[in-house]
């Protein structure tokens, strides 16, 4: 791996330098706390959840006699036992927060049970019988379209007139496929700790990666004012997107529990009930129809989704919305019809999962771009630099528009949500990773290798991202912090996001170091605290240290100001001239240490704390239409991906991964990379080896690590190669960089395209039809591989 490119870097700055996580020596030593590890208040009780057998039924009740009986156990809670409103404060307002009436998939929360361990809880609550009658249940997104069940109302942009478009078109192709959902398996379960405290109050602490929701489910599932709950949280050990809205659950089942003992009740699920219980990443299943010209231009598409929302809403409207928004990915196409069915079947309700929606949208049009590569039998990397945006002229279309499509642009630089691509780098971008990974040469070497090859077969492919930065609800672009400076001169900064692993906290420490001129050491971000950053978003879509940073930054400028101007009065200079640096504060007339300007500041009653908000500019839309600018900016990468194949046994091997990705100017290029190597290994787990398997009746069968296969060290590439795309962000975000949580999730789409042109290669050794759709869908497990690579 090559060292990162540094930016113009000062010595004495904080940012863009690879510091080390704020959280590593203690979490290596064992001395980082999360929510299962933190002292519990004297008669803490514990809560275990009673979940549905079956899929689907009437609920007529509970048979809690023989749990009740277990020495230990304290109660066992019910619909019936919440005080406040029993639907969860959702946005679609659909989902119980215990069943009561129906049961609507297999692993959902019936009730639970409270005892004074954990051991007797899960055992008692096993021993409750659930009084079912079955239902016939919907496992399957297409047959919940045909019996038209939607949690959200099917959504539909049309620019152009793609019927029109394919019609005419030299060349068109028609194909159906599938990608699987993903577990979000995150190191730390879902858990929470609810507290009561004095004249009705609470004191939640949870595992989440949004505080605020878990504040404002919890008090109204108590009938409470939002003022009365606090919802704190230091860390998580992983999320994913997995504890945006899934944390609130527990958070709430706890808070019930408590209600009904009137103690204390941690809530921690264990691994199997976790899974069982939880949303995982929308299954999609797609229909295409595509024309092109001789060269492989996209001239109409006609692209339908069929997402598997589960039984409720959840995020799923906006998941979908992203979907859509992301199906062009980094490609113009002028005429395109995009069809979005949220589909309602009998599984646990899909949520966010990191990239929402982006990743489903994004492998659908790279599928489709490899397939027409193969039909006209051209490389599909030439395919794909063809189909780029670019600001040439559009193609010129004078026959009248069906109503209600969007107006063709004037220059191929255009979304079909009508937002123009304005940072448009991928071209060179692309340009440069060919020549560096050697593409021509290893593609021709591989073509070599598969003709004499009998039974290993390899692939190669090189795809771009074009990822969209912002919460596509507008609403939710919004952050707030505070700055504490204390007359030692240290500084202790809170803000609205939450920590993960993915060094938020280190970021907006670096940022704030840098903002008030002071070394990194001297800057400690606390704990998530709905008491002290109120309404904060979800940390989420790749936006918190665009966000959070940004707010941290401006508060940290007000207390620098406050500073600034006490200085300047003191030496008779502009406020403009005084400099922070180093930890050292420097005006025309003298140079003072920070820590003195403090304690000066203090004794003189000049504020030394402020708070900053941020807004992100720019963005708008129409969630009608699905038009506007959803976006402040857009994040690109690209991957080159090698693979072979086993063409008897289905086994794959990933041989080599060369990645540029672009971060704009890195705020921390150690933690920018880690970011990209481990998003890249999850979507390559997620479209090769991490398969959900529910049974005919509707039970999950893949419920642990021995059914459930995550990428591990051995599925790492032997050659791997992680390189920044050395420019800043055009836009004006924090120091001029870019998000990297989520795009690099996508650059795995490369591994998915090798595998496909390796079994395009063993299906042409085999005499088979290659020249087009690929029988296959993902994951590409061996089975899926195998049975590729012989069916006719």
């Amino acid at each position: 791996m090559n060292a990162p490119l540094l930016l113009d870097t000062p010595a004495s700055t904080a940012c863009g330098r690879s510091v080390a996580h704020e959280s590593a020596r203690a979490q290596v030593e064992g001395l980082a706390p999360y929510v299962d590890d933190l002292p519990e208040p004297r008669g803490t009780c514990y809560a275990a959840p009673i979940l549905s057998p079956v899929a689907h039924g009437r609920l007529w009740g509970l048979e809690t006699a023989t749990a009740l009986a277990m020495p230990g156990v304290l109660a066992v809670v019910t619909a019936a036992d919440i005080p406040g409103d029993p639907i969860l404060a959702a946005f679609a307002h659909d989902e119980p927060i215990l069943a009561q009436d129906t049961v609507q998939y297999a692993g959902q929360v019936l009730g639970l049970v409270v005892a004074r361990d954990v051991t007797t809880a899960r055992a008692a609550a096993r021993a409750v019988q659930a009084r079912i009658d079955p239902w016939p249940a919907v496992l399957d997104a297409r047959a919940a379209h045909a019996q038209r069940q939607y949690v959200l109302p099917p959504v539909h942009v049309r620019r152009g007139d793609a019927a029109a478009a394919i019609a005419q078109a030299p060349h068109r192709l028609t194909g159906s496929f599938a990608v699987g959902g993903q577990e979000h398996y995150y190191l730390e379960g879902q858990v929470a700790l609810a507290i009561p405290q004095e004249q009705d109050q609470w004191m939640v602490l949870s595992s989440t990666q949004h505080p605020g929701e878990v504040q404002h489910w919890v008090a109204h599932a108590l009938g409470l004012a939002n003022h009365q709950v606090r919802v704190e949280c230091r860390r998580m050990g992983g999320g994913f997107g997995g504890k945006e809205t899934q944390a609130g659950h527990v958070a709430v089942w706890a808070a019930l529990a408590a209600h009904k003992v009137g103690a204390p009740v941690k809530l921690r699920l264990d691994r199997g009930d976790d899974i069982l219980i939880t949303g995982k990443r929308h299954p999609f299943t797609y229909d295409y129809a595509v024309g092109f010209d001789d060269e492989g231009r996209i001239l109409g598409l006609d692209l339908s989704m069929f997402v598997d929302c589960g039984f409720s809403a959840d995020l799923s409207g906006p998941v979908a919305d992203r979907a859509v928004f992301h199906s062009d990915n980094a490609y113009f196409v002028p005429h395109v019809a995009l069809h979005s069915y949220r589909c309602r079947t009998n599984k646990q309700s899909a949520t966010a999962f990191r990239g929402f929606g982006g990743p489903q949208g994004m492998v659908a049009i790279e599928t489709i771009l490899g397939d027409i590569a193969r039909h006209l039998g051209r490389d599909p990397l030439d395919v794909r630099r063809l189909n780029l945006y670019d600001d040439a002229p559009a193609p010129v279309w004078t026959a009248p528009l069906p109503t209600g499509s969007n107006p063709l642009p004037a220059r191929r630089d255009t979304t079909p949500y009508q937002m123009r691509v304005e940072d448009d780098i991928l071209r060179p971008l692309i340009d440069t990773l060919a020549e560096r990974c050697r593409y021509a040469q290893r593609r021709a070497a591989i073509a070599a290798w598969n003709a004499r090859s009998p039974v290993i077969q390899r692939g190669l492919a090189l795809t771009p991202v074009k990822f969209g930065i912002s919460f596509t609800a507008t609403l939710f672009n919004q952050a707030g912090a505070l700055v504490h400076v204390y007359t030692d001169g240290s500084v202790l900064v809170n803000h609205g996001g939450t920590e993960m692993g993915q060094g938020l906290h280190t970021k907006v420490a670096q940022i704030v170091a840098d903002e008030l001129g002071v070394p990194l050491e001297r800057v400690r971000v606390s704990a998530s605290d709905t008491a002290r950053v109120p309404n904060a978003s979800a940390t989420a879509a790749s936006s918190g240290t665009d966000l959070n940073g940004r707010a941290a930054q401006y508060a940290a400028a007000s207390v620098r100001a406050n500073l600034a101007a006490f200085v300047a009065g003191l030496d008779g200079c502009g406020a403009g001239e005084v400099r922070f640096e180093g930890g050292w504060v420097r005006s025309p007339r003298a140079r003072r240490r920070f820590d003195d300007v403090v304690r000066e500041a203090y004794a003189n009653r000049i504020p030394l704390w402020s708070d900053g908000f941020y807004r992100t500019p720019k963005i708008h839309y129409d969630k009608t239409t699905l038009t506007g600018r959803p976006f402040y900016y857009f994040a690109h990468g690209a991957a080159c991906s090698e693979v072979a194949i086993d063409t008897l046994t289905g086994e794959l091997r990933v041989l080599a991964v060369d990645i540029l990705h672009d971060v704009g100017r890195s705020i921390n290029p150690a933690i920018d990379i880690g970011q990209i190597e481990g998003g890249f290994i999850q979507g390559m787990g997620w479209l090769t080896t991490e398969e959900l398997v529910w049974r005919a009746d509707g039970q999950l069968w893949t419920t642990g690590a021995s059914t459930y296969k995550i990428p591990s060290a051995g599925d790492l590439p032997p050659h791997w190669r992680v390189d920044l795309w050395p420019k800043a962000n055009r836009e004006d975000n924090v120091y001029g960089s870019k998000a990297v949580g989520e795009p690099p999730f996508m650059l795995a789409i490369s591994v998915w395209e090798a595998v496909r042109d390796a079994v395009a290669s063993a299906r042409r050794r085999a005499g088979l039809p290659a020249d087009g759709p690929l029988p296959m869908d993902a994951p590409a497990t061996p089975e899926r591989i195998w049975r590729a690579c012989q069916m006719r």
